[in-house]
């Protein structure tokens, strides 16, 4: 009976060790706050902590917390800044992160446009072709639905190049 109390009490008291242990392990974030005191949660420190007072992130962690919602982002000082100086501290590192976004959004802008523009060239380069085979009149051919060869009628040729000089009109600009 003696030995299985104390198994017990041994067993407990392991219990609360690592439950004691543990605590801090729960606070994933660690930070000297303004008045050099350490600070222990499990969200991200405010803004106003430098980035070399967080002591501790959590694994998988950004290097820096996330950024202000813009209304929070521009403080009155910053605001009362003369046209074109730059903002500082955390301010300015987030008008950085401003300016690259737009510069990939306006870069991807650009290569959208360009591609558009390269389809429209290769479009553009095909109803003219086309036009000329239905205007030297060369015998076109079709596959039809159950998959049988047909060849142009005269009907069907001006349809079709009433259908190349829309795309002509619409592509070649």
């Amino acid at each position: 009976m003696k030995n299985v109390s104390l198994r017990l009490v041994t067993a407990a008291l392991g219990v609360c060790i690592g439950l004691g242990a543990a605590l801090p392990a729960a606070a994933q974030w660690k930070w000297r706050d303004a008045t050099g005191k350490v600070q222990y949660s499990d969200r991200p420190p405010p803004a106003t902590v430098a980035d070399k007072d967080i002591l501790q992130r959590p694994r998988g962690a950004a290097v820096a917390p996330p950024p202000l919602p813009a209304s929070a982002a521009t403080s009155a000082a910053d605001a009362a800044l003369p046209a074109g100086s730059a903002p500082s501290g955390v301010d300015k590192e987030l008008e950085e992160r401003r300016k690259k976004a737009a510069q990939e959004q306006e870069a991807k802008l650009k290569a959208e446009e360009e591609r558009v523009a390269k389809a429209r060239a290769e479009n553009c380069a095909r109803a003219r072709s086309y036009q000329q085979s239905l205007d030297n009149g060369m015998r076109i051919a079709r596959t039809n639905e159950k998959g049988e060869r047909e060849i142009l009628d005269d009907a069907a040729r001006s349809k079709e190049a009433a259908r190349v000089k829309q795309v002509i009109a619409s592509d070649c600009k």
